[in-house]
């Protein structure tokens, strides 16, 4: 991991709290991301910290997009049986799934301006392989 500047300027630490702290302002995290990528060759921290920050989102996208669809359709299933149990459920679990993004992207993010490479669970390990 080597310390110091980003080709942006930033300070590495800095450059990484950014790959997370900027998706709340609509999702201006992931061009971030992808900016630190394409011209950061040498700084393992801001790299490792936009892969997973761009994973992170990439979860919430592909989990969460099937769970909206399965909620609609659970709606019609619901009022079919008259109770809400599909779209409950799917709620629920969309729910969990908005909770433990934010949690980890928090956390994260307070690793990142520590100068620590914090791997999420699962996604962290293909962050630390696709960021060198």
């Amino acid at each position: 991991m080597s310390g110091g500047k980003t080709a942006l300027g930033l300070d590495a630490n800095v450059g990484a709290l950014l790959c997370y702290l900027a998706n709340i302002v609509c999702y201006l995290g992931v061009v971030y991301s992808i900016i630190v990528l394409v011209t950061d060759k040498s700084n393992k921290l801001t790299r490792f910290h936009a892969v997973q920050s761009l994973l992170l989102i990439a979860t919430m996208i592909v989990v969460g997009i099937p769970l909206y669809i399965v909620m609609f359709v659970g709606v019609f299933i619901d009022a079919a049986i008259g109770l809400p149990l599909v779209s409950g459920l799917s709620g629920l679990v969309i729910g969990v799934l908005c909770i433990a993004v934010l949690v980890f992207t928090i956390i994260s993010a307070i690793k990142a301006y520590g100068n620590e490479l914090y791997k999420v669970p699962v996604i962290g390990n293909f962050a630390d392989k696709w960021s060198n």
